[in-house]
């Protein structure tokens, strides 16, 4: 179900979850909501709690703090199980299965399963329903993943890094096999992707993840709306800060490039572009390596007096 009456596609107080084998949390005090029926892009650098968040939600993990919920169900549950499919970086299948066992395997596992669906995302990709899944390419492994996690019909679609190991042109065939479901079926898509360029024109929620805690949670064109990119001389930077929020800057000489939130009008002699999604993320996930920078200089800092 879509509209405004549907159920959050994925909603998150104050998550926490720490890996007993390493030393801090993975995920710390999350909240957000992604509304149903938007194609999100999960974004933040390696090591932000990407997968984790994916895995929670798969009901593959369990939260040590808070709670999540995937369309209003605990993740994990029959109710959860039978409305969501994630599909991780690993797309565990079994190599001696030839394409039409795995789908048939789909089908005993799944009380929703639409045969049709399945053989369309393989046969779209050109994969004999007869190859034994061990002889396949990276490319068309994935397509296979893909099409046991549509086959399941899911209201709710969790993707984590699935084409990372695959070339452009699989890649693009492959969003472009997703957008179509999505369309036909008011699914919602939850995608976890380094390639930003390719998320400018397919996602429409933004979900950036900052070191384990959540630093953006928004619809895409509102932030488009709401950044601009401004170049000027280096003087008018200070004041510039104080009206509105600098997500990052940099100076050259005497000028001064900044991405800048707005709250109000722009004062001031600048030159103003309006940015790229890519541009939006890249400026704030730069923006947390500064604050990382900084971070480690007081500590040393604290040692050192020490």
């Amino acid at each position: 179900m879509t509209g405004p009456d549907a159920p959050a596609a994925l909603r998150a107080t104050g998550l926490g979850f720490r890996y007993r084998a390493r030393s801090g949390w993975a995920l710390r005090d999350c909240e957000f909501t992604v509304p149903s029926g938007r194609i999100t892009a999960l974004v933040g650098r390696n090591g932000a709690g990407k997968s984790t968040l994916l895995h929670l939600a798969g009901g593959l993990l369990h939260a040590d703090s808070g709670e999540i919920r995937v369309l209003d169900a605990v993740p994990g549950t029959s109710e959860a199980r039978a409305r969501v499919a994630l599909l991780t970086q690993d797309k565990p299948l079994y190599p001696r299965f030839t394409v039409a066992d795995t789908l048939r395997m789909g089908e005993k596992l799944n009380s929703t399963w639409d045969q049709v669906a399945a053989e369309r995302t393989v046969c779209e990709g050109g994969i004999p329903l007869t190859a034994r899944v061990g002889e396949l390419s990276p490319g068309q492994r994935t397509r296979v993943a893909l099409a046991l996690a549509l086959g399941k019909r899911p209201e709710l679609l969790l993707l984590d890094e699935p084409m990372a190991d695959l070339d452009p042109v699989a890649r693009g065939e492959i969003m472009a096999a997703l957008m179509a479901e999505a369309a036909d079926r008011g699914m919602s898509i939850v995608l976890s992707s380094h390639v930003l360029p390719e998320l400018e024109q397919t996602c429409d929620w933004v979900l950036l993840l900052k070191d384990g805690r959540v630093e953006l949670s928004e619809d895409a064109d509102a932030l488009r709306e709401s950044h601009v990119i401004l170049t000027g001389h280096a003087d008018q930077a200070d004041p510039l800060a104080g009206r509105h929020t600098v997500v990052h800057r940099r100076t050259a000489g005497r000028q001064t490039t900044a991405l800048v939130r707005q709250h109000g009008p722009l004062h001031g002699d600048w030159h103003v572009e309006q940015p790229r999604l890519e541009d939006i993320l890249v400026g704030h996930l730069q923006a947390a390596d500064a604050d990382d920078m900084v971070r480690t200089a007081a500590a040393e800092r604290t040692e050192a007096a020490a």
